[in-house]
């Protein structure tokens, strides 16, 4: 029988043609996949590369509202509206965030499959089932939870969200769903400046380095996998967190951005629970730096299938 592969999800469609002094960096994605390619990624047999296809009506309308979606597809001419999503709306950029949804969902299906699978996208968890916020115009996390619970039939799903910030969206779309659990540790001062109530939220204080930011990962995921035992994880591994990110104000160093991702998916492998990983935020303006943070997960994701 052959040993399964780590199945990394990418779509060349994830960057786009984008305005070059807009603060968000759309041109992380290509630049990520092409530092796992100087990584050794490429003719690693361990991997497997997948590419997804867009998410679909039928799974966006078990999360967001047909009314929205309508807005999303066709553009808001409401000004206050674009200023939330913080995005300049365009036929590209639908067609671009319905592939990263696809590849989030794509995610799921692999990590069902072999245990663990990472996108090299993901993480939109300030859209709210109605409306954009905060660079996420669809919330990817929570279609792909419902995604788990409508076709997989799970009934118990934990969200560890380890973005710099907090993730609302998804915590206000599953505020009265206990079958995922909503476990978010952000800045305390930091967006969205008006905070929904997770399930678990842990807030830290700016300048938060490793040794504290991993005490409480330390203090608290055990014991969610120990008392929810779920069946599904979906792990938001935020580069956002390290000191040179321009909008994350923490100090984890890159050993420490390394020693989360290692123990996040550490306790999930050890106690068998699939795991579905995206990258989250990270808003560097040096491209490269940037995708070599988010391609710690990556790399960490990686090691134990090298083992084998």
């Amino acid at each position: 029988m052959t040993e399964p592969r780590l199945p990394l999800i990418h779509h060349p469609g994830y960057s786009f043609e984008w305005p070059a002094r807009h603060p968000f960096p759309m041109a992380k994605f290509r630049a990520l996949r092409a530092r796992l390619g100087e990584l050794g990624f490429d003719d690693d047999p361990a991997i497997e590369w997948l590419t997804p296809q867009p998410a679909s009506d039928r799974q966006l309308l078990r999360v967001h509202t047909p009314a929205y979606l309508q807005t999303f597809h066709l553009g808001d001419a409401d000004p206050l509206a674009r200023k939330r999503s913080g995005f300049p709306w365009s036929p590209a950029l639908v067609r671009r965030t319905l592939l990263e949804v696809g590849g989030t969902l794509a995610t799921l299906e692999a990590a069902l499959r072999t245990g663990l699978a990472c996108n090299t996208a993901g993480g939109t968890h300030h859209a709210y089932p109605d409306a954009a916020s905060g660079y996420c115009l669809l919330n990817d996390l929570a279609v792909t939870a419902c995604e788990a619970m409508a076709v997989h039939g799970l009934r118990k799903i934990l969200i560890i969200d380890c973005d710099v910030h907090q993730g609302d969206g998804t915590a206000w779309t599953f505020r009265h769903d206990p079958r995922v659990f909503t476990f978010s540790i952000h800045g305390e001062r930091n967006f969205p400046f008006t905070k929904r109530e997770s399930d678990l939220d842990v807030a830290l204080p700016r300048g938060t380095a490793d040794d504290d930011y991993l005490a409480v990962l330390e203090r608290h995921v055990p014991a969610l996998l120990e008392r929810l035992q779920p069946e599904l994880v979906l792990y938001d591994a935020g580069a956002d967190v390290h000191a040179g990110d321009r909008l994350g104000h923490f100090e984890l160093s890159h050993d420490g951005l390394t020693r989360r991702d290692a123990f996040v998916l550490g306790q999930c492998r050890a106690a068998g629970i699939p795991t579905a990983a995206v990258i989250g935020g990270g808003y560097d303006r040096d491209l490269a730096a940037l995708a070599d943070r988010h391609a710690r997960l990556h790399c960490v994701a990686r090691e134990p299938w090298r083992q084998r």
